[in-house]
């Protein structure tokens, strides 16, 4: 009895760990997508009614989506897409202010590249004599920075170098 309580401990004690290794795991790699579904409803929880409701907007933007879980790349057209149309909305409005919905949505996106850093990347990177125009050079950046860059911002610093 003593000999198969030590084989079962075993065993049992090596699943158990594995199980909270693949729990942990699971957290660290949480999709943006899981995240805003798991803020909401701790929005819902917490009664936030302006986190609520723009978590909601959100999802039922997530809900158009061909595919049930989108990439973080596509959550992030997806949040970047409703910023621009609340800021022309504001701007339509003649309003200057900085709106709740758009602070919201922001903490959901990366951290945004700084302009020196563009720029730094840029000179070590490209060499602008090879393109006809310093616009061709956006590709290459963009496609260095990814999401992390706004198309505006680079236009602005390829005009000024």
């Amino acid at each position: 009895s003593a000999v198969r309580s030590n084989v079962l401990d075993n065993i049992i004690i090596p699943c158990e760990k594995s199980i909270y290794q693949q729990t942990d795991d699971k957290e660290s790699a949480m999709t943006i997508q899981q995240q805003i579904k798991k803020d909401l409803m701790g929005a819902m929880k917490d009664k936030n009614e302006d986190k609520k409701s723009t978590l909601r907007v959100i999802m039922g933007e997530f809900a158009r989506a061909d595919t049930k879980e989108l990439s973080d790349d596509e959550v992030i057209k997806v949040l970047k897409k409703l910023i621009k149309s609340e800021k022309e909305t504001l701007s339509r409005k003649g309003s200057d202010e900085d709106s709740v919905f758009i602070r919201i949505i922001e903490t959901y996106l990366p951290q945004m590249a700084l302009e020196n850093e563009i720029i730094a990347w840029v000179n070590d990177n490209i060499d602008l004599s090879q393109f006809k125009s310093k616009m061709q050079a956006m590709g290459p950046i963009m496609k260095h920075f990814g999401t992390r860059a706004d198309g505006n911002a680079v236009k602005a610093i390829l005009q000024k170098l």
